[in-house]
């Protein structure tokens, strides 16, 4: 059931038909940027209010840890977790430049873990969720999203349609951006294959939608159960 983003599921899909058109470029680029500046805070790309904003906006310090099953997350950890790996690998692997995330940002956030959270357990989630500073979280995720929108606005073709560097793959292993365990090192598998278009097509757009509109039905299951 979509909670969360209509008609975005059409925006990528036109992105998809022409991110490597060489004469399609600069149109690729403007729907990239227009559908990324409707998956995180309006405040990002100085546009409307959108539904990032309404999800946010009034959630509680108390909402963003709570586990509605044993089956979902929370959203402390989802947006940990689409922030980091975004971070990782626009910054890293399309841009091959160093990450945001670094010890002063661990501190700001006051996090134990550098990796993406692919591998923690519940109680793990719950630790993280609990401890993180919300405030910091959204700055995080704030500048990474900026990072990208500059990164995506300097590509050329040639850019769109380079490969994944292994020696950037490399890095994140080495940064701790992933861990050696079985949920959390096939990431590196899976971006490797791709190019920068394939980079463009998931983390920071079709896996930030399907991680939002959980976030947004964990919140009506919230409300709707408080009430």
């Amino acid at each position: 059931m979509k909670y969360f983003g209509n008609g975005l599921s059409e925006i990528h899909k036109d992105l998809n038909s022409i991110i490597r058109k060489r004469d399609q470029l600069e149109r690729a680029k403007s729907l990239f940027l227009e559908l990324h500046a409707k998956l995180n805070l309006s405040e990002v790309s100085g546009t409307d209010k959108n539904e990032v904003d309404a999800l946010l906006g009034d959630l509680q310090r108390n909402e963003y840890a709570i586990m509605p099953t044993k089956k979902d997350e929370t959203i402390a950890w989802v947006l940990w977790h689409i922030a980091r790996i975004e971070d990782l690998t626009m910054n890293m692997l399309v841009a091959g430049k160093e990450q945001i995330f670094n010890d002063e940002w661990k501190k700001r956030l006051n996090v134990m873990i550098t990796d993406t959270g692919n591998a923690l357990t519940d109680d793990e989630i719950m630790e993280l969720s609990q401890n993180v500073h919300i405030a910091e979280l959204l700055k995080y995720r704030n500048e990474v999203a900026k990072s990208t929108r500059e990164i995506v606005q300097g590509l050329t073709s040639e850019d769109i349609r380079r490969k994944v560097a292994p020696a950037d793959i490399n890095r994140i292993l080495e940064t701790g951006g992933v861990t050696e365990q079985e949920d959390s090192i096939w990431l590196l598998d899976f971006w490797g294959k791709k190019d920068v278009a394939g980079i463009l097509l998931m983390p920071p757009t079709r896996h930030v939608i399907l991680h939002l509109n959980d976030c947004c039905k964990w919140k009506e299951h919230m409300r709707r159960n408080r009430k």
